[in-house]
């Protein structure tokens, strides 16, 4: 009778310290949203690089589990998951993502064309946006920053800004940052055809000059003094890019340029997309807080896209007709490099299959990524 008793106990224990008895209303949730990224991903094809690490991290970030102090959620100090998030918590996956960016970046179109700049810096009006609408929701001011950066669609620097200003909602600002960088093809083709008309999705812009070698390598060295010079703090970020970028444009470091926008590149943001998916533990994230982040970040989004598309129509306004450019790139001012920019020529290529509008659109993109780091800077100046 003891025997079976020890037994029966036992089994008890076990169930216990399965997932399924500790499984709560927020895992499932959470799983199903994990479930619905790895559809986007592997069905829809939204971004697979990035829905897909971060889909499947939330379902190893929600299986459920009893608390013995064996250091296995990413939030036990010590465990595998928690030493790869350090990554993410100290800000070292951003910076070596900007130094792949930055070898992946031509900023030919940039150079030939300066005025594109604006267009990157007018999709930063949300970031501002959604800067206002945190602190209206009650968010402090160190909260309200890290969530405005959604606002750009830039994750890597969201990261970035969120371990420095607000640790504790960076969980719900990354996956909201990311969520909506590879939800773009979703979001910004809409909004698009809602702003433009069909005589401004058709125009043809002229081809960029050429640019010089010496200006592509000149380039990221100014780059750097300027825009580090202006705001420091957010010398991680950008210093990585432009140094990445001086290794592609320079010609004699080829080797290196290729190693870091491929294989180094590939490595971490694998290791990226999992923590970020898996710091999705329902117990740390499932509040009203994340909830009225995403909202946050949808609505900066959207102002975003929308801000950079009237600018270009703004500026039309005072371009001689040769000069004009197409609206259909204003989207491409927010960060998320390269997609915005790829949506800009497939959506422009549904009303003229001759246009190629990816080329121009990739000077607002990346001026986008450049502004946005800024802007983080600037807030952690200020907030801090």
């Amino acid at each position: 009778m003891d025997f079976i008793s020890f037994l029966i106990d036992n089994f008890q224990t076990f169930l216990s310290h399965t997932g399924f008895s500790n499984l709560t209303p927020g895992h499932v949730v959470m799983i199903a949203v994990g479930l619905f990224f790895l559809y986007l991903a592997i069905f829809k094809e939204y971004e697979p690089i990035l829905l897909i690490p971060i889909g499947f991290g939330i379902l190893i970030g929600n299986i459920p589990f009893k608390d013995v102090g064996l250091q296995i959620g990413i939030y036990d100090e010590g465990s595998v998951l928690n030493i790869l998030y350090q990554g993410i918590i100290k800000g070292w996956y951003p910076s070596l993502i900007f130094l792949g960016i930055g070898a992946m970046t031509d900023f030919s179109t940039l150079i030939s064309n300066p005025k594109l700049m604006l267009i990157g810096g007018a999709a930063q009006f949300g970031i501002l946006g959604a800067y206002v609408l945190a602190l209206f929701w009650g968010f402090e001011p160190n909260q309200a920053g890290a969530i405005g950066i959604i606002g750009g669609a830039d994750g890597h620097t969201a990261i970035f800004l969120s371990s420095k200003l607000a640790p504790d909602v960076l969980a719900a600002v990354t996956i909201s940052a990311y969520t909506y960088m590879a939800l773009v093809p979703v979001f910004q083709p809409p909004i698009m055809r809602l702003l433009t008309t069909k005589e401004e999705r058709v125009i043809r812009m002229k081809p960029p000059r050429a640019v010089s070698q010496t200006e592509k390598i000149m380039f990221p060295i100014m780059g750097l003094l300027l825009t580090c010079f202006l705001s420091p703090y957010i010398l991680p970020l950008l210093g990585m890019f432009f140094f990445g970028n001086l290794l592609k444009e320079s010609g004699v470091s080829r080797q290196l340029a290729k190693t870091v926008r491929g294989p180094m590149t590939d490595v971490i943001t694998v290791l990226l997309g999992l923590t970020i998916g898996a710091s999705t533990q329902a117990t740390h994230f499932f509040t009203l807080n994340s909830l009225k982040i995403f909202g946050s970040g949808l609505f900066a989004f959207i102002f975003a896209t929308a801000t950079g598309v009237l600018l270009v129509k703004f500026f039309n306004i005072f371009l001689k007709e040769e000069e004009k450019i197409n609206p259909l790139i204003g989207n491409a001012g927010v960060s998320a490099f390269p997609f915005a920019a790829r949506i800009s020529q497939v959506t422009g290529q549904k009303y003229d299959r001759g246009n190629y509008l990816q080329m121009h659109a990739m000077g607002p993109n990346v001026a986008g990524i450049i502004g946005s780091a800024i802007a983080a800077g600037i807030l952690m100046e200020f907030i801090r």
